[in-house]
C-alpha cells in the first residue's frame, strides 16, 4: 500500500516491542504537530509485547490503540495497520521482519537487521520479493542539524582530498562492573558481533550513504568484563565484545585510499551516549558530536596554518519545526526527524537524507562478518 493514499495521509502503525525505543516512537507520534510542514503522520493502532505492563503503557496513553497482544501475528493480520515499527532483540529479527514484509506492511526495524549475515540475507530476500513494501532501518543521529551540515559539506566537496574519516558511537554505562547482565551480553540473543551489531549502523549510515564503502577491514575487538551479576544473586558470563575499533580503507574519487575508522564502544570513559563524525581534508575539516549538539566544528586551511572554529547552529533541522532556530536540538528531536523521513519515504517522496536501506544493512553485515574474521586471524580482510 502507498501510504500517500491513506485517508488523511494517516499511517496506521503497529508497534512490536514496547520497550524504550517503542515508547520513543510513541512520543514522537504524539508530538507530530511539532513539524511545521504537512505530510504523512503516524497513528498507533496496535501494540505487541510479551510483557503485559509494557503493553499497558501504550493503552493507557493512546486511545487510538485498538489491539494489544503478546502475538505479533495478530497485528499483521489486521487490515487497519499499514506499517510496523519493530524493536526486538537481534535473535528475533529474521522471522519477525520476514513475516512483516510478507504481510505487506511497511517496516522500520532496528539494527543490525538480523543476528548474522545469513539472517540478514533471508530478510533481504523477502524484501526483494515484495517491492511494494518500504523497508528501512533505524538510525537517528545523522538528523542532528550539525551532522546535516557536515553531510552538505561532503556533498559539496568542500574537504578536497580526504585525509581521514572517523565515525564513533560510545557509551559509558557498562563501565560499572556491577551492572547486571542483559540480552546484549549473550551470543544467543545479541549475536557474535557484540557491540558492533548493536551500535555499528549508527557509525556507518553517513559513510555508506555518501559513498564511502570499505574495501577492507582490520579489527581490534575487546572483552573487558568477563562476568556480571545475573540479577538472582549469582554471576553470569559476558560473552560478547565490549568495544570495537575497525580500520578500513575507502577509495576516494581519484582512485586513492583513505582510512575510515569506525568505533563502537560500550565502555568509553565519560561517554554517556556520544555519537561523533569527523572528516579531515586538505582544504577543510569538520566534525560533529552529540557532546556539543548545537555546534558545528570546522577548519579552513591556509597553507600550513589551520584553526578549529565553532559555529552555533541552533535548531535548523532537515524538516522544519515550530521551534525557533535559536533553541536547542536534542535526541527526541532527532527521533522525530527520522520518523518524518521514514513516513515520507513510505509515501513515495524523495527526501534529502533518508533512513538506512536494506542494502546498506547488507553492507554492514559484510563488514562486521569480515571484522570478526580479521580479529580472529589478526589480519586485514578484504570485503570483496
Amino acid at each position: 500500500m502507498n501510504v500517500a493514499s491513506a485517508a488523511g495521509r494517516t499511517v496506521r502503525f503497529g508497534v512490536i516491542g514496547c520497550g524504550l525505543m517503542g515508547r520513543e516512537f510513541a512520543s514522537a507520534a504524539a508530538r507530530w504537530c511539532h513539524l511545521a510542514e504537512p505530510g504523512p503522520r503516524p497513528e498507533i493502532v496496535g501494540v505487541c509485547d510479551l510483557n503485559e505492563e509494557a503493553r499497558a503503557w501504550f493503552t493507557r496513553r493512546f486511545p487510538t490503540v485498538q489491539a494489544a497482544t503478546a502475538d505479533y501475528r495478530e497485528l499483521l493480520a489486521r487490515s487497519d495497520i499499514d506499517a510496523i515499527y519493530c524493536a526486538l532483540p537481534h535473535s528475533l529479527h529474521r522471522q519477525t521482519y520476514i513475516d512483516v514484509v510478507r504481510a505487506g506492511k511497511h517496516l522500520l526495524g532496528e539494527k543490525p537487521f538480523g543476528i548474522d549475515q545469513a539472517a540478514n540475507a533471508a530478510i533481504l530476500q523477502a524484501v526483494r520479493e515484495h517491492p511494494e513494501v518500504v523497508v528501512r532501518c533505524s538510525s537517528e543521529f545523522p538528523y542532528f542539524p550539525g551532522c546535516q551540515q557536515l553531510i552538505r559539506w561532503i556533498e559539496e566537496g568542500r574537504f578536497g582530498k580526504i585525509i581521514e574519516v572517523r565515525s564513533a558511537f560510545r557509551h559509558s554505562s557498562d563501565m560499572d562492573p556491577n551492572k547486571p547482565v542483559n540480552w546484549k551480553r549473550r551470543v544467543e540473543t545479541n549475536g557474535e558481533y557484540g557491540c558492533m551489531g548493536d551500535l555499528g549502523l549508527h557509525t556507518q549510515h553517513v559513510p555508506f550513504r555518501v559513498g564511502w564503502k570499505p574495501v577492507n577491514v582490520f579489527a581490534k575487538l575487546s572483552k573487558l568484563v568477563d562476568t556480571r551479576p545475573d540479577g538472582r544473586g549469582g554471576t553470569a558470563p559476558c560473552e560478547t565484545w565490549d568495544n570495537a575499533v575497525l580500520v578500513c580503507d575507502v577509495e576516494d574519487k581519484d582512485g586513492g585510499l583513505f582510512p575510515l575508522i569506525l568505533e563502537t564502544k560500550r565502555m568509553s570513559p565519560g561517554s554517556t551516549n556520544e555519537w561523533l563524525l569527523e572528516v579531515q581534508g586538505l582544504r577543510a575539516s569538520a566534525r560533529f558530536t552529540t557532546n556539543d549538539p548545537n555546534a558545528f566544528y570546522y577548519t579552513q586551511s591556509w597553507d600550513k596554518e589551520q584553526a578549529w572554529c565553532r559555529l552555533g547552529l541552533g535548531n535548523k533541522p532537515l524538516f522544519p519545526t515550530i521551534t525557533g532556530s535559536i533553541f536547542e536540538f536534542g535526541f527526541s528531536d532527532a527521533i522525530l526527524q527520522m520518523w518524518a523521513a521514514f513516513l515520507r519515504e513510505a509515501a513515495g517522496e524523495t527526501v534529502p537524507f533518508g533512513c538506512v536501506t536494506p542494502e546498506e544493512t547488507a553492507l554492514s553485515h559484510r563488514l562486521l562478518t569480515a571484522a570478526l574474521l580479521s580479529h580472529r586471524e589478526k589480519r586485514v580482510v578484504e570485503l570483496g
